[in-house]
């Protein structure tokens, strides 16, 4: 094989889970050619990774988008293409993609007519998680699947940014707040509770993050505004790739199910996941699933009347109150756990002669 074409346009977490199959893909079979056909905002987290070529899908262009991705397939034939995305819009780039050997997902995990673009499937896996799944994308290809290991292009500059903002002679604790999708937020307040717990116990700056959007400035705002102790609130004043080192460089990174959770888990850096509306088995910080609050099994059983055993793997529990499941009480007993784990962790200091 020496022509491999990646489709997966989104979501920003599910981007980095990609970047391990990129790089295993390069050590495997070094100088296959890779093309990654992939979002727009999310080609500017990762759209420079070394030996890739990037087409960016524009889907807010509509028919525009599917006549330029066409005109660039033009002449081309791939050996094989990684389909890594089940929505119908992704389905529809798909077919303008010319590969002898399609890859996709197992039957259960497909849908939106998936299965009429592929003509190879991953093996059936249950109870996976997505970074898992993701990296299997390999398996039919008669690779072996992608390890966990990851790296993201940044700059001097981007790490200039995060040596800015960050404090040098006391953990630095990194609240990212804000979910895609808004049953996934933890409440405000309860945010600054946590917060000021991680000023007066641990001694931490805390630093908001968030994207431009209004409602995400309105909400690390509000953050701030309850808390006792102070706060750096970076919210809307950062790029991807500043996010990125910012959150590389942080001790400690506290978000619900959201890219940056996993932009974190990407840069080495634990998270301390807050999660009720979601799996964290399914979609939590890969490397940090021992940190998280997990009150997903109690929301889908309160609120969806389903047994987490059973329920098909991947249900979501988005139900107004299922994110109040969790207690400031319990998110501050994980970050005591954390900081009690970071401080054994640390080396003992050299004795003097």
């Amino acid at each position: 094989m020496k022509s491999i074409c990646i489709l997966r346009l989104s979501a920003i977490g599910d981007i980095t889970h990609v970047v391990p199959v990129v790089l295993s893909l390069q050590e495997q079979l070094p100088g296959v050619k890779i093309t990654w056909v992939i979002g727009k905002i999310e080609a500017k987290l990762i759209g420079d990774l070394p030996g890739v070529e990037f087409i960016v899908f524009d889907k807010k262009a509509g028919l525009d988008g599917y006549r330029e991705l066409r005109r660039k397939m033009q002449g081309r034939r791939f050996d094989a293409l990684l389909h890594m995305q089940v929505a119908f819009r992704a389905n529809l780039a798909a077919a303008l993609i010319p590969a002898r050997v399609r890859v996709g997902y197992d039957r259960a995990r497909s849908k939106d007519l998936h299965s009429l673009f592929i003509n190879r499937r991953i093996a059936a896996t249950p109870r996976q998680h997505v970074r898992d799944c993701l990296a299997s994308f390999l398996e039919p290809l008669g690779l072996e699947a992608a390890p966990a290991r990851w790296s993201i292009p940044l700059t001097d500059a981007d790490h200039d940014f995060a040596r800015q903002h960050l404090a040098p002679d006391r953990p630095n604790v990194v609240i990212s707040p804000c979910a895609s999708h808004k049953l996934r937020n933890w409440p405000a307040e309860r945010y600054a509770l946590l917060a000021d717990h991680a000023v007066r116990q641990h001694g931490a700056q805390v630093i908001l993050v968030g994207s431009p959007a209004p409602f995400e400035q309105a909400y690390c705002a509000s953050i701030e505004q309850a808390m006792k102790e102070s706060a750096l609130n970076l919210c809307g004043q950062d790029t991807l790739k500043q996010l990125a080192a910012l959150l590389g460089a942080a001790d400690l990174v506290v978000a619900p199910d959201t890219g940056p959770t996993h932009i974190a888990n990407a840069m080495g850096t634990d998270v301390l996941g807050l999660y009720a509306a979601s799996n964290p088995d399914r979609s939590g910080p890969y490397n940090s699933l021992e940190w998280c609050v997990n009150r997903y099994p109690e929301a889908l059983d309160v609120f969806g009347s389903k047994d987490v055993k059973t329920a098909r793997w991947g249900a979501k529990a988005e139900y107004p109150g299922a994110m109040e499941l969790i207690s400031v009480e319990e998110a501050c007993a994980a970050l005591d756990r954390w900081f009690a784990h970071s401080r054994r962790q640390q080396p003992a200091p050299e004795e003097t002669a």
